[in-house]
């Protein structure tokens, strides 16, 4: 028997996702960008023009976690911040016409990467989404705060 089958499910999904985020960084280190900074173009993409928070929760990381991503984009031109005109203490954020340029890229490698990997299954897509959708409100609520 080996290793793998005596661990846990949440360890053979946390073990598969980290190494799948570093098969990730390993192609994207050409765009300059990470699998976090794909995610983050991605969004702003889609959704448009929004506020780090909300970013953060569209992308299911903490406001800290999504700051660090954010200066790294800015830094290399793939997104700006403007300060709110109603609320100056906000930035809202929007995906350069660069940055637009990294997320086609990054994209393709997306393809290439799931298709040679054999990751780009019906079920296992069914069952992470599932995962996702049952533990991210979970992380979205306030912290309790210990008596």
């Amino acid at each position: 028997m080996s290793e793998l089958e005596e661990w846990s499910t949440s360890r053979l999904l946390t073990t598969a996702a980290r190494l799948v985020d570093h098969a990730w960084n390993e192609r994207l280190l050409d765009i300059g960008i990470t699998h976090a900074g794909y995610t983050t173009l991605g969004v702003l993409s889609r959704v448009g023009t929004m506020t780090g928070a909300k970013l953060a929760l569209a992308v299911h990381v903490q406001a800290q976690t999504i700051g660090k991503t954010i200066e790294k984009l800015e830094r290399q031109g793939f997104i700006s911040r403007i300060r709110d005109s109603v609320d100056r203490r906000s930035q809202r954020i929007t995906i350069t016409q660069s940055g637009i340029e990294a997320l086609a890229k990054a994209e393709d490698i997306e393809r290439s990467l799931m298709i040679g990997e054999g990751l780009e299954s019906v079920e296992l897509r069914r069952l992470l989404h599932g995962i996702i959708g049952e533990l991210a409100p979970q992380r979205q609520k306030p912290a309790a705060t210990a008596v």
